[in-house]
């Protein structure tokens, strides 16, 4: 039954999510708006898997179609030759690794857990592929599910809501009955930080990520590196870590379970110095 949980059950391993976890984001793409380009070979994919479970990574999530604002999708088997090598060499190499595929087709992410992934996150949340939840129930797996308006081709056309965090509540009520009628019984919700939202809109969700806790579902924040800090700042992405750090913590004290970040080690001290205020 979908409901508050303290543990994930990912294949073989147990994810305990009674305190914050990190993922840590690997993208195979050339096109990603912060590292495209930077991972391509399945050698140094292997070497920053491995800093970031040094650095306390409990999930590694990778993605092979760049979601960044404009960003122009691939087809399936494109996807899939992408993520396949490093599917199979990460779970090779580390095989306690938990590996997260971020996919909107079900067709992928069944393929994908196949060769060992062991979560599934959704930018669409089950609406662009009508069998994804059942693919999901039927792969045992935890599903990501996260709230965007539009495509990642048009997302960002004047995205407009009368009341951001409740249309946002609404969406996930909706889409977890969803997943109760299809079985998916492990559900994480994703607000969708920079999807389908303005800078103020964006702020408005964070000030407001506890009202999320009502649904009784674990939630993840990515806020790394992401235009809320870069148009706030007046900076570009890779200046950005040091407004990640900030916006993480307070995503952490407003009830973050899951911080989906490209720095680990700074992830990881933000949730050890929250933890110290008890």
């Amino acid at each position: 039954m979908i409901g508050s949980m303290s543990k994930l059950f990912c294949g073989t391993n147990v994810l305990d999510i009674s305190s914050p976890v990190v993922m840590g984001i690997l993208n195979l793409t050339p096109d990603s708006f912060y590292d495209g380009g930077k991972y391509i070979t399945v050698e140094i994919q292997l070497k920053q898997v491995e800093k970031m479970l040094i650095e306390g990574a409990s999930i590694i999530d990778l993605g092979a179609v760049s979601t960044r604002p404009g960003a122009i999708g691939v087809d399936e088997s494109t996807e899939i030759e992408r993520l396949l090598p490093s599917i199979k060499s990460i779970a090779k190499h580390f095989p306690g690794c938990i590996i997260s595929v971020d996919t909107y087709r079900q067709n992928v992410a069944r393929v994908a857990v196949e060769h060992g992934a062991s979560m599934i996150n959704d930018i669409y949340g089950g609406r662009f592929d009508k069998g994804m939840l059942e693919t999901v129930a039927s792969l045992h797996v935890p599903y990501i599910m996260m709230h965007m308006k539009g495509t990642p081709a048009n997302m960002q056309d004047n995205p407009v809501y009368s009341d951001v965090v409740a249309e946002v509540v609404f969406f996930f009520e909706k889409q977890l009955q969803q997943c109760h009628n299809k079985g998916v019984r492990q559900v994480i919700i994703d607000p969708g930080f920079g999807f389908g939202k303005t800078l103020e809109q964006n702020f408005e969700l964070l000030t407001h990520l506890e009202e999320f806790r009502s649904l009784g579902i674990p939630i993840l924040a990515g806020v790394s590196r992401k235009s809320m800090i870069n148009k706030t700042l007046k900076i570009h992405a890779s200046e950005a870590l040091n407004g990640t750090s900030v916006l993480n913590t307070i995503a952490l004290l407003k009830g973050a379970d899951i911080l989906r970040v490209h720095d680990v080690k700074e992830a990881i001290e933000a949730i050890r110095l929250v933890k110290m205020l008890g």
